[in-house]
């Protein structure tokens, strides 16, 4: 049996070298471990744009065939004493006069103005030529009736085309609406502004609409 003084040593000794072994495996695991790290779900990519959720530019911007809706009753002629006001389109530059009270929706390259199935658009896109199967092209789903046919509006050389459309059938009547529509060409340097002002069929909008269309002035 060693002394008092002897069992310290060998105690101390013993902790001695048990820190020296547990410092040396953290040591070891500091130099090769790698780091860990939870992966998280792989990022999100935006599906590609298509023709129906896509903001129009005005180089894609196109001048299909107006649709009435087959929820709104049709409405009657604008009366005579309509109060008229000016709708300046900065972004696209022209201006227009459309009755009061009627709702707008749109801006810049294409801008409609309603009353519940008197409708009236304006698209304003790069120029091209217009060609008898260059607008039918356009009113796919239409029936052309009459143009292109060349006149003067305010100062302007313009193309004047006819077509009526009809509305998908109401889920409850089955009934149709069919619109008759008078598209104006309007040229503008290397744009132009197709103007569709359509009106149920049987309702009277000639006056108005030729307020209208001789109001437009490009700025």
């Amino acid at each position: 049996m060693g002394t008092i003084g002897d069992v310290v040593a060998r105690t101390v000794t013993l902790a001695l070298a048990a820190s020296v072994a547990l410092l040396s495996g953290c040591g070891s695991s500091g130099r090769h471990a790698t780091p860990t790290t939870t992966a998280g779900p792989p990022p999100t990519t935006a599906p590609p744009a298509t023709a129906a959720t896509a903001a129009p530019t005005p180089s894609q911007t196109t001048a299909s065939a107006l649709q009435a809706e087959a929820n709104s009753a049709a409405a009657g002629d604008v009366p005579d004493n309509q109060v008229y006001v000016v709708f300046h389109d900065v972004a696209a530059g022209y201006s227009i006069k459309y009755p009061e009270g009627w709702a707008q929706k749109g801006a810049g390259s294409a801008v409609t103005f309603r009353d519940k199935n008197n409708v009236v658009r304006i698209v304003v896109a790069p120029r091209r030529p217009v060609t008898a199967g260059a607008v039918r092209s356009s009113l796919r789903g239409a029936q052309v009736t009459n143009g292109p046919a060349a006149l003067r509006i305010g100062g302007t050389h313009v193309l004047k085309v006819v077509y009526t459309t009809r509305s998908a059938p109401n889920t409850v009547t089955g009934k149709r609406v069919t619109l008759t529509v008078d598209r104006y060409y309007v040229p503008h340097a290397r744009k132009e502004a197709i103007v569709d002002l359509g009106s149920p069929v049987g309702v009277d909008n000639v006056d108005a609409y030729r307020l209208m269309i001789e109001s437009f002035r490009w700025r």
